[in-house]
């Protein structure tokens, strides 16, 4: 079997999290990645907790398998060994404000010159155009101003962020979709683009629902708790031991929902069709939960399976790190640490693909410039500097 991009490197400038989490999927998917990083210090996440053996696990979750060489782009000597690494690359991804990479003289424009074939990714906060171009931003900013805060949490309480990083993760997903549709078209045409991907673009693209009722009611939505604003049932019920899902996203799975529960309301009015079921979501939701508080969520979660109704539990990590289904799915693998000893777990590759290789292991996240001689003798391998 070989990997999809296994021809492929990727020169990765980025650091911390949207560039790095592209560049994940990218190695994940053969690509052969060279983690750029600032002599001294390295990627920022190196100093971020959880730490085991004195390296950062968080770290390793995004960066492992790839490799680390050290270089000051405002040295001479490392300036030239970069345009070396430059003439082999077929993608370039960076993650800072725009500007920075012309004052280095390594710009768009720049490479598009003297590297025609080379792809040029950058995430940012704002993008490389408009007004707040320049402007610094982090996860949490751009779900703040995105929007998704406003719709996430509790009615009537103060809004939240999204426990997962989605800011970052997000518009590290569209990069790694606009770098792989780059690499397509540079087949075809033999010039590479320029991708350009905001966070706060990303953040706007994932609210489906709320930008369909906020365009046509003119009143945004609210937070609805885990209850969906437009589905109706679909949220969290009470057993008697605690909290379950049901997902009901259709008329047929709520006839299912009310046969399974023995409840003879499919056909009532108030609940015959999913408007109707939005309208008097609170009573439903009691109706509901008349019948589950009598049992326990276990009980519940084999009984609507069976019947075809959408159910599950609310897990926390340390249950999602041992669910069968995930597992089954070799989506929990061990990284491995220098000595080739499993040293914590990381989420596998979701994209499961026919002739992709799937370990149940990942390689060691680099030590900072720990590959530097490697690099150098691949360099030599396949541009010998006699040769230039």
């Amino acid at each position: 079997m070989s990997a999809p991009l296994k021809d492929i490197t990727i020169l990765d400038l980025t650091h911390v999290l949207a560039g790095p989490y592209c560049s994940m999927i990218l190695s994940d998917l053969g690509a052969r990645v060279i983690k750029v990083e600032r002599p001294g210090t390295g990627d920022d996440t190196r100093a971020f907790p959880p730490f085991k053996h004195g390296s950062s696990a968080y770290f390793a979750t995004i960066n492992h398998g790839k490799k680390s060489i050290a270089l000051d782009l405002k040295s001479p000597e490392d300036r030239r060994l970069f345009e070396r690494l430059l003439d082999q690359a077929d993608v370039l991804l960076e993650n800072y404000r725009p500007g920075v990479m012309q004052r280095l003289g390594y710009g768009w424009d720049d490479l598009h010159a003297r590297y025609p074939r080379l792809i040029y990714g950058a995430v940012s906060g704002f993008g490389h155009t408009g007004p707040d171009a320049q402007q610094p931003a982090y996860d949490m900013v751009v779900q703040a101003r995105g929007g998704v805060m406003s719709i996430t949490g509790e009615k009537n309480r103060e809004p939240v962020r999204v426990g997962a990083s989605i800011g970052d993760i997000v518009a590290g997903m569209f990069l790694g979709h606009g770098i792989l549709s780059a690499l397509l078209d540079v087949q075809k045409t033999g010039l590479g683009r320029f991708v350009d991907v905001a966070m706060l673009d990303s953040q706007l693209a994932l609210l489906e629902h709320a930008i369909a009722m906020t365009s046509v009611t003119g009143k945004p939505p609210l937070p609805s708790g885990a209850r969906h604003p437009s589905i109706t049932p679909f949220e969290t019920f009470h057993a008697s031991d605690g909290l379950f899902v049901i997902a009901a996203g259709n008329n047929a799975l709520f006839a299912r929902l009310c046969d399974a529960l023995q409840l003879p309301i499919a056909a009532d009015p108030r609940f015959a069709t999913n408007p109707a079921r939005c309208e008097n979501a609170r009573l439903l939701k009691r109706l509901i939960e008349a019948v589950t508080l009598d049992h326990p969520k276990i009980h519940w979660i084999d009984l609507l399976g069976k019947a075809g109704v959408p159910t599950g539990p609310i897990q926390t990590v340390d249950q999602v790190l041992r669910d069968p289904q995930l597992l089954a799915r070799n989506m929990v693998v061990d990284i491995l640490n220098k000595d080739g000893q499993p040293e914590t777990l990381s989420a596998g590759n979701p994209i499961k693909m026919s002739g992709l290789p799937d370990p149940d292991v990942r390689r060691p996240a680099p030590q900072l410039d720990g590959n530097r001689a490697e690099i150098l003798a691949w360099l030599e391998e396949v541009a010998p500097l006699s040769h230039l």
